[in-house]
């Protein structure tokens, strides 16, 4: 089963293969000498097939230039008969060739990363439990667990071979500080709480909810972000794949309005959320946390 980053991709992509479709049932049909006595006095063209028109549906135009330029995997020829489209895991017309799709992919997976010690004796890292987890709540810029790839939400399920689970805040940095300088060992889940949401652009540049100190708060009707299943009291937390923790909220508009016309959140539950920052200043936040682009 195809899966596709937002409805609008797969509005898309339902088309082109139906699309794909017509043109095969088309060129399987008998070659007729005279049209049919229903199509009298109509003009057609044996091989005239076009794309559905979206304009009532989003305001997209369909036309091969269109195609072309946005979309170059439809332009291609079109299968014969003896071949097939066949969609892989993840099938995304408009969204494909989204930088910040990529950037702020949640895969919910295991990894270790191997830490060492900065010039403070810190790796640049804090934590908070939840549920006898141990999540990261902070990555300071510039430390290693920055260089490292750690993020904001990752759970820690072991430093140097040792089960962290239940452990507190506390024993947790203890552990870490007890560690060597170099070859630290850390095994993470990718962001267990986090998930992504790609949102497309209207014609007037908005992608449909509001919010305030980076949360959630009003979802517009009809918009690309009530289409998608966004919710409001979500915390936002990745822009383009980009970390904005801390950030106010016209720096993250700006953001928004120069993304291009698809934008990819991060988006946690607020009231996790608040959990995990509480008691951390919002200009610790803001000057201390990892905002750098991530490579991809």
């Amino acid at each position: 089963m195809a899966l596709y980053p937002s409805l609008e991709d797969m509005m898309v992509d339902n088309m082109a293969h139906a699309q794909i479709k017509a043109y095969n049932e088309q060129v399987q049909q008998p070659i007729m000498s005279a049209p049919p006595p229903e199509l009298a006095g109509y003009a057609t063209a044996p091989n005239a097939i076009t794309y559905p028109s979206l304009h009532e549906y989003m305001g997209l135009e369909l036309s091969p230039a269109v195609i072309a330029a946005n979309m170059p995997e439809y332009a291609v020829a079109l299968p014969t008969n003896n071949s097939a489209a066949t969609p892989g895991n993840m099938v995304a017309p408009l969204s494909g060739s989204s930088v910040g799709l990529r950037r702020a992919q949640c895969t919910n997976g295991v990894r270790q990363l191997i830490l060492c010690k900065g010039a403070d004796q810190k790796v640049g890292l804090r934590v908070k439990p939840i549920d006898n987890g141990v999540f990261v709540c902070l990555v300071v810029d510039g430390s290693p667990a920055a260089k490292a790839g750690l993020r904001f939400g990752d759970q820690v399920l072991q430093i140097n071979g040792e089960q962290v689970a239940g452990y507190s805040m506390e024993k947790v940095h203890a552990l870490l500080k007890r560690s060597p300088v170099n070859g630290i060992s850390v095994v993470i889940r990718d962001r267990p709480f986090e998930r992504n949401i790609t949102l497309h652009k209207d014609s007037a540049g908005q992608v449909g909810c509001q919010f305030k100190n980076g949360r959630i708060t009003n979802i517009v009707k009809d918009s690309s972000a009530a289409r998608n299943g966004l919710l409001i009291n979500q915390q936002l937390l990745e822009i383009q794949g980009v970390n904005v923790v801390g950030l106010k909220d016209k720096e993250l508009s700006k953001m928004i309005a120069d993304g291009g016309d698809v934008i990819t959140f991060t988006i946690i539950p607020s009231f996790i959320y608040d959990h995990m920052v509480k008691k951390m200043s919002g200009s610790l936040l803001k000057n201390m946390m990892d905002h750098s682009v991530l490579n991809i």
